[in-house]
This record gives structure tokens, sequence and C-alpha cells, in this order.
């Protein structure tokens, strides 16, 4: 197949991207998610998808953020969607007349970085998106690990602290609400509300709600401590969570990605001295590389399209 679209549906916004044979982006169309209105988020992945189709494309990939059942196409639950039985596949298959198949979105991600990006020539590797939640995907002796049901990998929903934050799942302390871009946006609008002495605070003229997790990486990179303090604990939390996972796992890269990640070694330096606080045996195992996504903000579509380009074993 010479070209495909991937899509990518997330809790804030969805990306089209068409894809050539070796991954490289060649158009994009991104638009926002309507996320409480399940309708008016398929028509916006339909009106996103035909701005970027084209004669030469085959087939379509969708990655979204929820349980998708492997096969069938079906997204059954998003934690931050309100979208619950949804056959994706058969839907955008009428709508857009070519063939789609669908897919979690840090699964697909997983398969994307593996054929074309960080993980290329790397068998088993585990990938950690960290956006609005965590998700990740499973790569195990160059197939795609998909579980019984489609539903592996959800390693944001590991309960870490049960009393913790309630988390859009139902239960409380899951690793996404300790570690993701929701974790980082409650620190510093917390730290707003409490006048910290940070930039924070005259940046959003004291109204904690108009922080945001950009706004905190780049107060971070500008030397604000109270910023790189937030980045720091999540970065402590992500690397708590890939010691545990490294450990069942045994994977021999993690490539991380979303838009938390994209605050670099702000998150990723303390992520790895966590990590290697907390893998069993540190000194005594191969090292397990932690490395960012080669594709950046375009990880979610190339991992869509990958889906097509190249079935998964």
């Amino acid at each position: 197949m010479g070209q495909a679209v991937g899509i990518d549906v997330g809790g804030t916004k969805i990306a089209a991207g068409r894809v050539d044979e070796d991954g490289s982006v060649l158009a994009l169309e991104t638009l926002p998610t309507p996320a409480d209105d399940v309708d008016a988020t398929i028509a916006t992945v339909v009106r996103a998808a035909r701005a970027v189709i084209t004669p030469d494309v085959g087939a379509v990939g969708i990655a979204a953020a929820g349980l998708v059942t492997w096969g069938s196409g079906e997204l059954v639950f998003a934690p931050n969607l309100a979208w619950r039985q949804v056959p994706l596949t058969r839907l955008l298959t009428s709508e857009l007349g070519l063939p789609v198949v669908a897919d979690n979105d840090n699964t697909a991600a997983a398969w994307g970085e593996h054929l074309f990006g960080a993980g290329r020539g790397v068998d088993d590797l585990l990938l950690v998106g960290v956006g609005t939640g965590i998700g990740g995907g499973i790569v195990s002796g160059g197939r795609l690990f998909h579980g019984a049901h489609g539903f592996a990998a959800e390693i944001g929903h590991i309960v870490m602290d049960p009393a913790g934050p309630l988390c859009g799942c139902g239960n409380r302390g899951c690793w996404e609400q300790l570690a993701s871009g929701q974790a980082v946006t409650r620190a510093g609008r917390a730290a707003v509300r409490d006048g910290a002495d940070s930039t924070l605070v005259e940046l959003t003229a004291g109204d904690a709600e108009r922080v945001t997790g950009p706004m905190i990486t780049r107060a971070a990179r500008d030397g604000d401590r109270v910023s790189v303090a937030i980045l720091a604990d999540v970065g402590r939390w992500l690397g708590v969570g890939i010691g545990g996972l490294v450990n069942v796992l045994d994977p021999q890269m993690v490539v991380m990605a979303g838009g938390v990640s994209e605050a670099g070694d702000l998150v990723l330096e303390p992520a790895r001295a966590a990590y290697r606080d907390t893998v069993e045996a540190a000194e005594m195992r191969p090292d397990v590389s932690i490395v960012m996504a080669a594709h950046g903000g375009n990880t979610g579509v190339v991992g869509a399209a990958a889906l097509v380009l190249e079935a998964p074993g």
C-alpha cells in the first residue's frame, strides 16, 4: 500500500494525517475534540479525514484513547471521552468508503515507533504515552501485543494510591492521576491558589483556572522553581511506574510519547532516576533506554496509519 490516513482521536484534539510507506506525514489536519458528544466527535473525525484523503490513499487507521476491541474495531469505553460501545470501524468505513482498522491510540503508536521511529529494529518495547492521561503499547517479539480482548497495556489505570484523586475510569489514584497532564495542571493550579512564589501567579493574574500544562513547561524552562518541581514530581511518578512495568515486561526500550513528554529532560531525567531506584536489580540487568518518540506530536497519526501500512503480527 502506497499511502494511508492515520487518525489520532484524543481527549482534546483529533489529528488526521496522510502518511506514506516510510512513515512520513505528507498532510495533516487537526481539529478540537468535542469530547462530550459522540455524534459530533465522529463528524469531526470524518471532516478531518476527508481533508487529507486523496486517490493515493488505500485505507484508514484510527487510534482512539480507550478500550478498543481488536478485530471488530469497537470502542468499548473511553475514560476521557463520552464514548461507550461505539462501532468505530463500521461507522467510518460507511462514511469514508475505505477500509478502516481501529485500535487503542498508544497501542497503535507503539507499532508506529517500532516500524518507523525510535523503536525501529527493536523487537521488544514498551511505549508510554503521557498526555491528558497515560496509555501504553507493547511490542513483544516483533508483534503487537493486544491481549485476549484487545485491551492490553491500559497502564495508566494501574492503581498506585487508592486514596488518590478520582480518575475518569471510576477508581482513585490511578497512575495517570499522578503522572499525566492532568497531574501537572492540577499541581500548577494548586500552586496559584496557594499564592506560591512562582511566575505562574503572574502569568495567570492569580486565576488558577488559567493554568495549562504547556504554560508550566514554558515557566520551568525559564527557571521557575515551582514549575520545575511540578515536572520533577510527575517525572518521579513516571519512573516509579516504568520500573514496575520493566520488571513485568522486560523490554529492550521504553519510548515516551505525548504532550507531557515534550517537557524533555525536565521530566525524563527525574523519570530515569526514579526508574533506576525502582526496577529490580538495576545494577545487574541490561540497561533499558528511556527515549523520546521519534515522531513527536505526530506519533499517534503515524501509529494509526501504521496499522494499515503493515498489519500487526
